[in-house]
């Protein structure tokens, strides 16, 4: 199932919302924020661009056919791998998250790009749960908990900057 996400920081450049991303502090209150019971945040400078890992343990907001198989908790791990910036300052991430024990995840990419008054942020990818004949059924539930962590995580960034 394909995930598309866009989300626009106003009057904040691609250099401001970069650091905003990669900043461990911030990551880790964003864990926080959104309700992780357990969560470690790393960041790894990789010449002009990071590698973000975050580990969480968070309640699982889905359906109850949902909660069947995950409990009432879910462990998930998100990797952004952020290029240095291009020509134009953009910057791109190839994004994994995976729920860790379970046969789910997203893979895509993150665009951060200028555009004039600010900056936006994409996110595109596809997701994925591998269990015969459910698989389908709980892709949108697995895509919906994605957009809602994406909504919580920019809207509080917006907050910080």
């Amino acid at each position: 199932m394909k995930l598309t996400e866009k989300f626009s920081y106003r009057d904040s450049g691609v250099d401001a919302v970069y650091g905003l991303l990669v900043d461990q502090a911030f990551r880790t209150e964003s864990c926080v924020n959104q309700g992780a019971s357990d969560y470690e945040v790393t960041v790894e400078p990789k010449g002009e661009g990071a590698t973000v890992t975050i580990v969480r343990t968070q309640p699982a907001d889905m359906p109850d056919f949902v909660k069947k198989l995950t409990g009432s908790t879910v462990k998930v791990k998100q990797t952004e791998v952020w290029s240095g910036p291009d020509a134009s300052g953009n910057r791109t991430a190839d994004v994994k998250v995976s729920i860790i024990g379970q046969p789910a995840e997203m893979v895509g990419r993150a665009r951060l790009f200028a555009v004039e008054g600010g900056a936006d942020f994409t996110v595109d990818g596809d997701v994925t749960v591998k269990i015969p004949f459910l698989g389908k059924k709980i892709e949108p539930e697995v895509a919906k908990a994605i957009r809602a962590s994406l909504r919580e995580e920019v809207e509080y960034g917006m907050s910080k900057l």
